[in-house]
């Protein structure tokens, strides 16, 4: 047996802020509805329609919405911090260092100390150090003195190089784009520097990026799997309740999921035992209601055999096989057939029997049409009793014919039973389903039933997940339409 959960589990803090808060936002919204101008409440339900339908409307959608969209949010700030500013600082960190390191072999070149070879030397190498490539040109090589770029590298090694010195310099890419040339007046000439644009510039920040789009779509997808795991239990619950509803067999249901799906589980499980329970108890007392009754009856036909034939006692004969037939009919309708198994079911052949069965004997034309496939798991029994009785009415009200058109298409059984009789008045349309109600016209006592038939009817539709609906024929009488899922 399932243990029932513990009473005393409390749903927690966290849960009961979230309810408070949730209660200021209603608030808010009550607070706009009421003292907002109508341009603004306008606005604000257009809005909230607008929102509502744009948004997914599975649980699971929603679930992956409230997830992926702050990601996302911290995806786009994240990429915008890095780079607004880290990007920016490499890069600037990184100019600075190539601009000092060039104004320091320029000073080196500038310095008139040194003779020419040796100062060649140590430019030489300091600038294979540093990584850089550097030559001494003719001062005609100088160009324009300065050049104004938009691009940020250009700019960034301009700011370093006009903090550190005052010499003439320009900056310019060089013709494969992959490496910054600088050149410099200095006291031998025009000092040209060439270095791979990499080295002033962080070009390797789309790794970042990778890394984040890389993480954001795992851990997507751990949430995809965690969810699902979560919303199973729901859809196992509903999957459940929808084939109690519908009078199959619950097998291997058990609560399982987070703590409110399981309470909710656990709820469902109560009321179907309740239910049966209930549903248990009312058939025993029936059945034992039943049995007096039907003894009291015998001993009624008993003591009618006894007496002498005569009109007296063939009009008692009579009462008693009427109070036998209702009495069978009011255990029927209070019992139901909650407990028959669903079994498959020919419903084409069904159909056909009751009206070789009712309609024929009667005299009535049959036209009878079936479209799709007929094998459906219904409860035999209780659907065998759902088509008699719309038959058996047209039957007894109907003229000449009786036309039964059933389809099965889009996961619905469709059955409609049509008659050329006198109909029913458009406001007793849902009355007549009232247990025992009969119209005027039928309440005479020497025309048979006992006002069950269409509640019985009613009763076994909806306890298969469908129902019954009445309407004007174009035949000229009634016409009711049965619609089951299959």
């Amino acid at each position: 047996m399932t243990p029932a959960p513990d009473p005393t589990e409390t749903r927690g803090r966290v849960a009961a802020a979230l309810d408070r808060l949730d209660d200021l936002i209603r608030h808010v919204r009550w607070l706009v509805a009421r003292y907002s101008p109508r341009v603004v409440r306008r606005a604000w339900v257009g809005a909230g329609h607008a929102i509502n339908r744009s948004l997914p409307k599975g649980l699971l959608g929603r679930s992956l919405l409230i997830v992926v969209v702050p990601m996302l949010i911290l995806l786009g700030v994240l990429t915008g911090v890095f780079m607004d500013r880290h990007w920016m600082l490499v890069t600037q960190r990184l100019s600075d260092a190539v601009a000092g390191s060039i104004v320091g072999l320029a000073n080196i070149s500038d310095n008139t100390a040194l003779s020419d070879p040796l100062r060649d030397d140590v430019v030489n190498s300091a600038a294979k150090a540093m990584g850089l490539s550097v030559q001494i040109l003719p001062t005609s090589e100088i160009g324009r003195v300065r050049r104004a770029s938009s691009d940020i590298v250009h700019a960034m090694l301009a700011d370093g190089i006009v903090k550190r010195t005052h010499m003439p310099f320009s900056i310019r890419d060089t013709s494969d784009g992959n490496r910054i040339e600088v050149r410099m007046i200095v006291h031998s000439g025009v000092l040209k520097v060439d270095f791979a644009r990499s080295l002033a510039y962080a070009a390797n920040w789309h790794f970042f990026l990778v890394w984040m789009v890389g993480t954001a779509l795992f851990l997507v997808l751990v949430s995809l799997i965690f969810l699902r795991n979560q919303i199973r239990p729901i859809e196992r619950l509903a999957a459940a309740a929808d084939a109690f509803g519908r009078g199959r067999p619950v097998e291997g249901f058990a609560p399982s999921g987070a703590r409110e799906v399981r309470q909710a589980a656990h709820a469902f499980i109560g009321m179907r035992r309740r239910l049966e329970r209930q549903i248990e108890q009312r058939t025993t007392m029936l059945a034992g209601v039943g049995h007096d009754l039907k003894t009291i009856l015998t001993r009624f036909r008993l003591g009618l055999a006894l007496l002498p034939d005569g009109e007296e006692t063939a009009d008692l004969r009579s009462d008693v096989a009427e109070m036998e037939a209702m009495l069978e009919a009011y255990v029927d309708f209070a019992r139901g057939d909650a407990d028959e198994t669903p079994q498959p079911l020919d419903v084409e052949a069904t159909i056909s029997d009751c009206l070789r069965q009712m309609a024929e004997p009667a005299g009535r034309t049959v036209h009878f049409a079936f479209t799709g496939d007929g094998a459906l798991t219904l409860r035999p029994t209780a659907f065998r009793r759902l088509i008699a009785n719309l038959i058996g009415n047209a039957v007894r009200y109907g003229r000449t014919a009786v036309w039964v058109t059933a389809e099965r298409r889009e996961g619905w059984l469709s059955v409609t039973i049509e008659d050329d009789g006198p109909g029913i008045p458009s406001d007793e349309l849902e009355a007549v389903f009232r247990p025992f109600y009969r119209l005027d016209a039928a309440r005479n006592q020497d025309v048979p039933g006992t006002g069950l038939g269409l509640a019985i009817a009613r009763d076994v539709a909806r306890s298969h997940g469908g129902d019954i609906e009445l309407g004007p024929s174009p035949r000229g009488g009634l016409k009711a339409t049965v619609r089951l899922p299959a």
